[in-house]
């Protein structure tokens, strides 16, 4: 590779890590809490809601377990909350996200299996556009 070539390469690299940067510190905690938290506590028809699988979980979609008797996370848990799930979204290209995608229809554009099924058939789907509109980086 030329130094010119390696020099335009490094550039890009540079400018793309930026741009995700700027994307993901983009996500705010306020809307998360507000618009997006609640979805993982909602119980959706024929499904179990986030919380039930996802607390605790051993993968990235972890999510804080409740308290005994609690429909909703502290500040603190809602923040380490935050955390996981912000990891979650692709600040280069929001829409091909994992939180997005891992639970949308396949037909409708999701990955081909999740194992708690399809909370959302259609990205027409308020509660997936509430999301995604938290990943694009709405306040």
């Amino acid at each position: 590779m030329t130094i010119p070539t390696r020099l335009a390469f490094l550039t890009a690299v540079a400018v793309s890590f930026a741009a995700g940067h700027v994307a993901a510190q983009s996500l705010d905690f306020a809307t998360y809490r507000a618009k997006v938290e609640p979805i993982f506590l909602k119980k959706r028809e024929g499904h179990a809601r986030c919380v039930v699988c996802h607390a605790g979980a051993g993968n990235a979609f972890r999510l804080q377990p409740l308290a005994q008797g609690a429909t909703a996370w502290t500040e603190e848990q809602s923040r380490q909350n935050f955390d996981a799930v912000s990891k979650l979204v692709n600040s280069a290209n929001p829409l091909s996200s994992p939180i997005l995608k891992h639970p949308l229809a396949h037909e409708a554009g999701g990955d081909e299996f999740h194992s708690g099924g399809r909370q959302f058939t259609a990205q027409t789907d308020p509660d997936w556009k509430a999301i995604a509109d938290w990943a694009r980086g709405a306040k």
